[in-house]
């Protein structure tokens, strides 16, 4: 790619084709500022993936020329692939401090060095490069966010990272209307603004919104309530805190991840919380069940969470009661709602009274919707537009508020990952593209699907297969005889009779024992056959074949 050092190249890796891996490059002459460093959480068509990151590779071959990053916030669909850049590229990194704080934990995990990371506060100025960064306050669903505004040799750029106009913030923190409408008046080159809400009419409701609705739960509950949040939405956790001591009720936190960004944010001062209000979750069956309220992880029904294993009454510790209150304070991913709604009829089978989206005003959005998205191009006035984080579609609908707002369609450039934007004060134009996709993770290490394919090839050569046949009665939901158990390339099965009726009278034995409506679910009860199979091969041959379970009904 011939270098042109008067124009400046807007590059997005991610994020302007899906929800999710939000990355972009601003590069100018033989300098480049990473902008995000997102990852996207799998689709059901990506089976056996952790996640996605956006493909470095033109990252990598150009690591010399790498500037800095600058994050906007701490949420993992704009940090998670840090972790995979800073191994090639040990880069500085500049965010605040609750974005940089939740982003050494993930380092951690990688065994990253994270002596990079430069903690920066709203109004800083920072040089990267030929590039002054300025820091500038927004409101999200999440403490510590910013957007930028960047001098580039060729003009001003505002990026203004996820935001939405909360006029009533939970931690008092208003957006910086001042810093943006003086980007406006100065005269702005080029805007790129979150796109995710577009389609969305009027405003956003204010985070305090939903402080109002726990309060008119918390007053009717008379037993024990459980709040399923994300872990990074310290306002939420915050606002279920207050609430709580409100009304005279004790928390406990549950989950690894909330339990972690929740110390977190207490060691920062972002999350207050009174003497003696937490308490240790082993402690719970302490307190009378109207004195409690436990917050935990699990809002999008993932399998292994906390609130999955309370709902199919698997959690050693809590067991659901008839008076108990449930409340999924959270949006449904697209791609969840199957899931969630397993998790709901689980939970109200047991008697509890479960609170969700659809029948109570528990969650609100992070992002800006159309009213808002409005204002904050009428105050920055750009020249030109990009919309950015989000779907093709609200790509679309963000680019006809821009044009409404007086923005000539002309332009406004809708991107494509990948594509090139070459802009200086005279001209703007699409110019080439890069190489570059999804790059699927499993674990801690990149991989493509071809990896994934190989892997899956090398434990069945290694290892075989091992396929496990249930049969279960439609009406009694129960086991009548034990599983049979099929092997390719694992154990010759004429040699190894009694080691597989072992195995077959084991998982009939657990079978027996397994509830009513875990039977009713097909997912969990291959769930409970592949890891109860997996730990007694484990312990006994110390082989780990592929193990495929099967249920039928009859």
């Amino acid at each position: 790619m011939s270098e042109n050092p008067d124009v400046l190249k807007v590059i997005p890796l991610g994020g302007v084709e899906e929800i999710g891996m939000n990355m972009c490059l601003l590069q100018y002459s033989d300098q480049i500022l990473i902008i995000d460093a997102g990852l996207m959480f799998p689709d059901e068509d990506m089976l056996g993936v952790d996640f996605a990151i956006p493909d470095i590779t033109y990252i990598k071959e150009n690591k010399e020329k790498i500037a800095g990053i600058v994050l906007t916030h701490g949420h993992e669909d704009h940090t998670g692939a840090l972790p995979f850049i800073l191994k090639e590229i040990p880069v500085n990194v500049y965010g605040t401090a609750l974005t940089l704080a939740l982003a050494r934990e993930k380092l951690k995990e990688h065994r990253v060095d994270d002596s990079t990371l430069i903690p920066i506060k709203p109004r800083d100025k920072v040089s990267i490069g030929p590039f002054l960064v300025e820091f500038i306050r927004v409101t999200h669903s999440i403490v510590d966010g910013v957007g930028l505004g960047i001098e580039t040799p060729v003009g001003l750029v505002v990026h203004t990272g996820d935001f939405k106009v909360d006029p009533t913030p939970v931690d008092g923190e208003l957006m910086d209307f001042h810093k943006f409408t003086e980007y406006g008046e100065r005269g702005t080159l080029l805007m790129m603004s979150d796109s995710t809400n577009a389609e969305k009419g009027g405003f956003t409701f204010s985070e305090k919104e939903v402080r109002r609705s726990f309060e008119d739960i918390f007053a009717k509950s008379k037993g024990r309530i459980i709040i399923a949040t994300f872990a990074s939405n310290i306002h939420r956790i915050q606002q279920a805190i207050d609430v709580s001591v409100q009304f005279g009720r004790r928390v406990a936190l549950s989950g690894k991840s909330i339990i972690s960004n929740a110390n977190i944010a207490m060691k920062l001062g972002y999350l207050k919380v009174p003497p003696d209000t937490l308490i240790k979750f082993d402690s719970i069956n302490d307190y009378a069940d109207g004195k409690i309220v436990i917050i935990t992880t699990g809002s999008q029904g993932e399998p292994m969470s906390v609130l999955s294993r309370i709902a199919t009454g698997e959690h050693k510790l809590l067991k659901i009661k008839d008076e108990d209150t449930v409340i999924l304070s959270a949006k449904v991913i697209p791609g969840n709602e199957r899931a969630i709604g397993k998790i709901i009829n689980h939970l109200m089978r047991r008697g509890a009274d479960v609170i969700y989206e659809k029948v109570s005003e528990i969650h609100v959005s992070g992002h800006a919707s159309k009213e808002e998205l409005k204002l904050m191009i009428n105050l920055i006035k750009p020249k030109y537009f990009m919309p950015i984080h989000g779907e093709y579609r609200h790509l679309k609908y963000h680019s006809k508020l821009a044009e409404k707002s007086g923005i000539s369609k002309d332009r406004i450039f809708i991107m494509e990952n990948g594509e090139i934007l070459e802009i200086n004060s005279e001209m703007a134009k699409k110019n080439g593209r890069i190489n570059t996709g999804k790059v699927f993770v499993d674990g801690k290490d990149l991989g493509g699907v071809e990896d994934m394919v190989l892997r899956d090839r090398r434990v069945l050569a290694e290892d075989g297969i091992v396929i496990i046949i249930a049969t279960i009665e439609r009406l009694s939901r129960r086991v009548q005889s034990p599983p049979e158990i099929v092997t390719r390339g694992f154990i010759f099965e004429d040699t190894s009779a009694n080691l597989l009726n072992e195995a077959k009278e084991m998982l009939y034995n657990m079978l027996q024992g397994v509830e009513y409506d875990i039977l009713s679910d097909a997912e969990l009860v291959k769930a409970k056959l592949r890891s109860n199979l997996k730990k007694f091969i484990r312990n006994r041959m110390d082989r780990k074949p592929l193990i495929m379970p099967i249920v039928i009904e009859v």
